[in-house]
C-alpha cells in the first residue's frame, strides 16, 4: 500500500448524554470504505500518520478521546468501556456498518471491548497495534506501568530508533501541561490495574470478527510474547510481529504495516442506509 497526500477536517460530533467527540476525517467516504483510528496514551498525533496514508484507499476516522488534547471529558465517561460505547455511538450516528477499527495501545483495548458490545454488525474487523488490555498469563510477559517510569525513560522503550524518540527538554511549559492532562485522562480510563482488564482476556472468544494483531518487536511497555497471546486469545486471530518497532509500529515501519493492513481480509466498509 503506497501513501499520497491527503485532506483532513476537523469536526465535533454530539453524541448521547451530553458528550462532544472531536473527530479527524481524511478522505471520504464515496467509495463506502472506512476505518476508524484508536490512539493510545500519548495521543490523537501517534495515528495522523496511519490515517494518512490510509486515505488513499479509506475513509478515515481519527477521534480524540475524550480529555485528551483539551477536549472535555464528561464525568460519566471514566473507563475503557466507556469509550467503547461512544465510539460504537459514533459509528451508529455516521451510519457506518463493517468498519475497520484500528487501535494501538490503549487504542487497541477500547477496539476490543467494542467488538464485545457490538450488536449492530458496526465493526467488520480489528487491527491492534501493540495493544494493552488482558492480563499476562507469566509475570515476564506483563506489561510495564508507565506510571512509574519518566517521560525519557519510557519514551526509550517506547520507540527501537532513538531519532523518532520525543526529547522532552525541548517541550514548552504549554506542551507539558497538556502530556500532563493527557497522562491523567489517560490513568482515569484504564483504572486501578492501569494496562488491563483482568477479565478481559477469557470474553475474547466471543470476538467473531477477523483480527490481526501486528506487533513491534522490540517494544519495551509491552512484549512479543504478550502480543502472540493477545492474538491467540481471539478465534480469528492473526499475528504479524514487524522487526525495527516498539510500541509504535506504524510510526517506525509505517510501509511494513501498511502493507499488513492492505493484505488483511475483510477490512472494507460500506455506509448503511440507516443512521
Amino acid at each position: 500500500m503506497t501513501t499520497s497526500a491527503s485532506t483532513s477536517s476537523t469536526r465535533t460530533i454530539d453524541l448521547a448524554h451530553g458528550l462532544s467527540l472531536t473527530i479527524n476525517e481524511y478522505g471520504t467516504d464515496s467509495e463506502g470504505t472506512c476505518a476508524l483510528l484508536l490512539h493510545g496514551g500519548a495521543g490523537p498525533r501517534t495515528m495522523t500518520g496511519l490515517a494518512t496514508a490510509l486515505s488513499e484507499h479509506a475513509y478515515a476516522i481519527a477521534p480524540t478521546h475524550p480529555g485528551f488534547d483539551g477536549t472535555p471529558r464528561p464525568r460519566w465517561a471514566d473507563t475503557i468501556a466507556d469509550l467503547a460505547e461512544v465510539y460504537l455511538d459514533l459509528l451508529d450516528t455516521l451510519g457506518l456498518r463493517e468498519v475497520a477499527v484500528m487501535g494501538n495501545s490503549i487504542g487497541g483495548w477500547i477496539a476490543a471491548e467494542m467488538a464485545l458490545r457490538d450488536t449492530k454488525g458496526r465493526i467488520g474487523s480489528l487491527v491492534l497495534l501493540n495493544a494493552v488490555g488482558i492480563h499476562a498469563v507469566r509475570k515476564e510477559n506483563e506489561v510495564v506501568d508507565a506510571r512509574v517510569l519518566a517521560p525519557d525513560e519510557l519514551s526509550k522503550l517506547s520507540f527501537a530508533n532513538p531519532a523518532l524518540r520525543p526529547d522532552f527538554r525541548s517541550f514548552s511549559a504549554e506542551q507539558r501541561a497538556q502530556m500532563a492532562a493527557n497522562q491523567q485522562a489517560l490513568a482515569t480510563y484504564a483504572g486501578e490495574a492501569f494496562t488491563h482488564d483482568p477479565k478481559l482476556r477469557g470474553r475474547l472468544h466471543r470476538v467473531s470478527v477477523p483480527v490481526l494483531v501486528v506487533w513491534g518487536e522490540e517494544d519495551g511497555i509491552a512484549p512479543l510474547t504478550y502480543g502472540r497471546g493477545y492474538a491467540a486469545a481471539f478465534p480469528e486471530g492473526r499475528f504479524l510481529p514487524v522487526p525495527g518497532a516498539g510500541h509504535f509500529p506504524h510510526i517506525e515501519q509505517p510501509e511494513r504495516v501498511l502493507d499488513a493492513i492492505g493484505d488483511f481480509a475483510g477490512i472494507g466498509a460500506k455506509p448503511s442506509a440507516a443512521v
